[in-house]
């Protein structure tokens, strides 16, 4: 973890209530795909916990929704403006896991983390299956971008209005696939780990505060013990979290 000063290169919005903000500084402290940051805003007491996107050599990709008064203040921030944030937070996820094919499933916003990690698995040289699970038509985003790295994709929407009508998975039966890595809304990752067969590994989404684990109020229970979502997580395995 390190604390790091970055500038905004741009802050733009992806679609209703989604943005993307890339960001420039080092980054030298991100090691794996899931990992997060936590950005200090002026005014609010808490900082806020967002997923790594993408990464370069020194710059860096968010894509956020806004849920609360932090994330709104966060959509109106301009080019140049500089951010106090904590770089490196988290375990991530193990591309080793995945031998040949890897089948990655996202709900909504819970995408991100999973951009980085498909391009970290087709630089390891395996093939990646993409589904993407989101409400409706309107709230798709980087559909094309995971494409454009080479991903086969899959979208479905809960009223039909794209791709396969129904929840993530409702477009699992019968993929083919060695390893699997998702992220989402708990519900979510309930029913993926039901329907999935073999390994794989999960992120949670979880209300934070110190993003380090000093703070504890992340805490969940897993097979072995209590664990902090922010210091031993986001990412566990398969079986690992007791629902």
């Amino acid at each position: 973890m390190k604390k790091e000063i970055m500038t905004i290169i741009s802050n733009e919005r992806l679609t209703t209530g989604v943005y993307e903000m890339r960001l420039k500084g080092d980054v030298t402290a991100i090691t794996a795909p899931g990992q997060f940051v936590n950005i200090a805003l002026a005014g609010f007491s808490l900082r806020r916990p967002i997923s790594v996107c993408d990464v370069g050599k020194d710059e860096l990709t968010l894509v956020y929704k806004v849920v609360g008064r932090g994330t709104e203040y966060m959509s109106g921030l301009k080019k140049g403006f500089a951010l106090d944030i904590l770089v490196g937070l988290g375990n991530g996820y193990s591309v080793s896991k995945t031998s040949k094919k890897a089948l990655v499933i996202g709900g909504g916003v819970g995408l991100p983390p999973l951009y980085l990690l498909t391009e970290k698995l087709f630089e390891a040289g395996k093939l990646v299956d993409v589904i993407m699970g989101f409400n409706t038509k309107s709230e798709i985003f980087y559909a094309d971008k995971f494409r454009s790295l080479g991903a086969n994709v899959t979208i479905t929407t809960v009223d039909g209005s794209e791709g396969i009508k129904g929840f993530v998975t409702d477009a699992m039966t019968g993929a083919d696939y060695d390893y699997f890595y998702a992220c989402g809304p708990l519900p979510m990752l309930k029913a993926v780990e039901k329907n999935t067969f073999g390994k794989g590994q999960i992120s949670l989404e979880e209300r934070m505060g110190c993003g380090f684990g000093a703070c504890l109020g992340c805490s969940i229970q897993t097979r072995n013990g209590a664990k902090r979502v922010c210091k031993d997580g986001p990412v566990f395995e398969k079986g690992e979290v007791i629902w």
